[in-house]
């Protein structure tokens, strides 16, 4: 940390030099870089990848799920309309009243 504090604290040449040496430096340590980080970003990105088709899965499996119970629900509600209502059939009073 001290060198950046150091050049932060230099003269308008001071970063100049920098910037002119990080220019000619680029096109030899870029592709340096580029050959180190490169397979490390391209795993990073599959594994994003196949995080997303898994959690994509398994939501749709999820709403898959909910959907066929709510149509299993709606239809025995709608199968148990037209029933009669619990008891003897006439409304919860008895014969005789």
């Amino acid at each position: 940390m001290a060198l950046v504090e150091d050049l932060l604290k230099g003269t308008t040449i001071t970063g100049v030099a920098v910037g002119l040496g990080a220019i000619f430096l680029a096109p030899t340590v870029l592709p340096a870089v580029g050959r180190v980080v490169r397979p490390a970003l391209k795993a990073a990105i599959k594994g994003g990848m196949v995080f997303y088709r898994e959690t994509v899965a398994e939501v749709g499996e999820m709403a898959g799920d909910l959907f066929a119970e709510a149509r299993s629900e709606l239809e025995h509600e709608t199968s148990g309309a037209g029933a009669l209502p619990a008891g003897n059939g006439h409304g919860g009073k008895t014969a005789g009243h």
